[in-house]
Formats: C-alpha cells, structure tokens, sequence
C-alpha cells in the first residue's frame, strides 16, 4: 500500500470532539463518525499552498468547486449532474435545517427510517416538526424497508418530507435501486417530498453500488433533494464544506431563500479547496482506504465469531460504522455503552441514539488504525466476560 493507515497520530489536546470531548482518562474513542488517519496527501499540499499565501478574506465559490463535483459524480457514480443543480452550504446538518425550513411547517411530520442517524431527529425537532418513524425490520441479521407501513407513514396528511439516509447509518445498507424506485413512487403518490443524505455514498464496498436516489428516474431527479460532502470520504468535517443537488428550479429558489435569511451563503476560505482536490487527486487514496477499512471490518468480525459468539456483527455494505447486536448480554444499550465508557474507557455509541429500535445494539467505528481496533475489542471482551 502507498498509504500508512497504521500510523498512530495523537490527537488529544486538538479540540477533537472524538478525542477531548470526555473527561475520563485514557479513553479508546471509536464512536463519533470521523477517522483517525491523515487525509489524502493532496488535500494537504492544496491546503498548505493557500495558507502560504497568508491573507484568508472573504471568499466566493470558484468554477473549479462545481466542476470537481460534476466530474466525481460522473466518474464515481455513473451520475451526470448540472452546475446549476448545485448549492454550496458548510455541512449536511445545516443543509437538513434549510431544508426542513424550507419545505416544512410546525407541526409537519418528517419520515425518517430508525434506527438513523441521530441528527435527523435533533434537526426536525429543532425546526419545530415531528418525526415520524418508518421503522427497519430487523430480520435475519439484516435490515429491510417496510414498505407496507412507509405507505400507510406517507399517507398522513401532515407528512412533508422523508428524510432517506443512502447508504443507511448505522445499519450499513446500501439501498438497491429497486427499493428506491419504490420509495419514490410511494412518496410522489402521498406528495412527500424526498431528501436524500448521500455523505457515505463514496464509502461503498465491492460487492455494492450506490445508487443515487435522484437518478433513478426523471421524475425522482426532479422531485428530490440530495445532501452529499466529501467530509466522510476523505476525513474532512473540520473544513465544513457539502453541497445540496436539486434538478428543480423553484426547489433551488426555496433553498437559497432560506439560506440567504440564515446568512449561511458563504463557505470557508478552505472548503472548496478541499474539495476541489479531493474529487480531483484523493481517488487512489480512497481505495486503499476503503480497502484499510474493510480489512479492519473482516478482523473486527472474526474476531467477535471466535471470542463473543453471543454477539452478532451485521453485514457491512457501506460506511466505517459497525452495528453490533448485543441483545444475548440481556441489558440496555446505554447501559452497555455507559459501562464501556466508564469502566472499561472504551466509547461506543448506544443503539438507541439511532431511535427506539435500536435498543440492544450499539455502533462502533473502525476507521483507526488495527492495533486500536484490536484494544478496542479486548476491552469489549473483557467487559462481556464481566457480565
């Protein structure tokens, strides 16, 4: 490999929420969804190069920003965009704020899949609507929609929007197209409109393809939103920088609306050039990052086979996020995490973050280096012996 994802690289003490956010000594972080290696190395020669410049001024979006999109999505998912259908913002969570703002009024009900990212639910509750949980069945050892209750969900005349996470944290799915022409149809008959968080789609492994929900047909491409950034793909949250895709005109006019009340219009003096070489130089690196991290997937699943067998690893077709059914130990997710964390300074995320259903489960990121994962699963070890 070109890359050295074993290379442990300290980052106490660099105002990283994974790192210094806890207060307990010595504690193993393998929760919050950011990785613990170095970005590609172009990202940081081009950050470098506009830090040597010295002044950092206002900034406006280059030509370079959207065509470093169009050509990604061109070559990575089959997927040719327009430049228009792009609307620079500092981050997916932003992104949902504006959405939901814009497409939704208190009291409206947003459909969300649990168990989902947990800020899918702070968000909606914070523009004032409710979530409204189409829930995953959970069905030998895997996760599939339901469809049948989506219809009846969709149905609510208070029901807007749906929130689609593709691919799925914290389950790990990639969704098939034809369980996204069925989303479609079922929410163009019930007018909600589709918004869909495509942040890991370029984190897919083989075996997989992303599909993106937009191009499945002409009416989905005109009637969605999509949410994308390359910050989980090339490590790059600090930088703020994603982008929302509409093909609709007037769902872009309601979008820059609410963007221009929120003044969050702008981005950073270093987002696009992130963005810019990671979409243009960061390929070779991500492959043999997501091959680092699948290897880190196959230890991660042996390793729990052979020392908890009571323990049940769900297939990973996506993300660096591992959902783990801990439902044989007999106790609550949040107490499993909690006792992780304060006995055994290993901080995992409790599946009921994720929604209700999620109880029993927990989430474990394995985007660090081996030997951390390997001290991370004897700890997980240890405490499941203790039990």
């Amino acid at each position: 490999m070109n890359y050295n994802f074993d290379e442990i690289i300290p980052r106490n003490n660099t105002s990283s929420v994974k790192w210094d956010l806890s207060t307990i000594e010595n504690v193993l972080p393998l929760w919050v969804a950011d990785m613990d290696f170095k970005t590609a190395p172009p990202i940081i020669e081009a950050l470098n190069k506009r830090i040597q410049h010295g002044i950092f001024g206002y900034t406006i979006t280059p030509p370079a920003f959207y065509e470093a999109i169009l050509q990604w999505w061109q070559t990575s998912h089959n997927f040719q965009l327009q430049k228009d259908w792009i609307i620079p913002v500092p981050g997916i969570i932003p992104a949902l704020s504006v959405i939901i703002r814009a497409f939704a009024k208190h009291g409206d009900k947003i459909i969300v899949q649990s168990p989902v990212y947990n800020h899918f639910f702070i968000s909606i509750k914070n523009c004032g609507c409710e979530a409204l949980c189409n829930n995953l069945l959970y069905e030998n050892g895997g996760y599939k929609i339901d469809f049948n209750d989506l219809e009846q969900k969709t149905a609510d005349p208070s029901a807007k929007l749906m929130l689609l996470c593709n691919p799925h944290n914290p389950v790990g799915r990639v969704w098939s197209k034809d369980d996204l022409i069925k989303i479609h149809a079922i929410c163009k008959k019930h007018n909600v409109l589709v918004i869909s968080d495509e942040i890991h789609s370029d984190l897919v492994y083989d075996g997989f393809t992303h599909t993106p929900f937009a191009s499945i047909n002409e009416e989905a491409l005109m009637h969605s939103i999509t949410c994308a950034s390359p910050s989980k793909t090339f490590n790059l949250a600090g930088v703020q920088v994603a982008y929302m895709i509409s093909a609709n005109e007037n769902i872009r006019k309601q979008l820059e609306a609410v963007l221009n009340e929120q003044d969050t219009t702008f981005l950073n003096v270093f987002a696009s050039e992130a963005l810019v070489a990671a979409y243009n130089y960061g390929n070779d690196w991500l492959l043999e990052l997501k091959q680092y991290l699948y290897n880190n997937y196959k230890y991660l699943a042996a390793f729990i086979n052979k020392e908890l067998p009571q323990l049940k690893v769900l297939p990973l077709q996506a993300t660096y996020l591992v959902w783990i059914d801990c439902t044989a130990l007999r106790q609550s997710s949040e107490t499993i995490a909690e006792t992780l964390l304060n006995k055994h300074q290993l901080w995992v995320n409790a599946g009921t973050m994720y929604g209700a259903n999620g109880e029993g489960f927990i989430r474990l990121n394995i985007a660090t280096p081996k030997v951390l994962l390997e001290k991370g699963l004897n700890k997980l070890k240890v405490f499941a012996g203790s039990l």
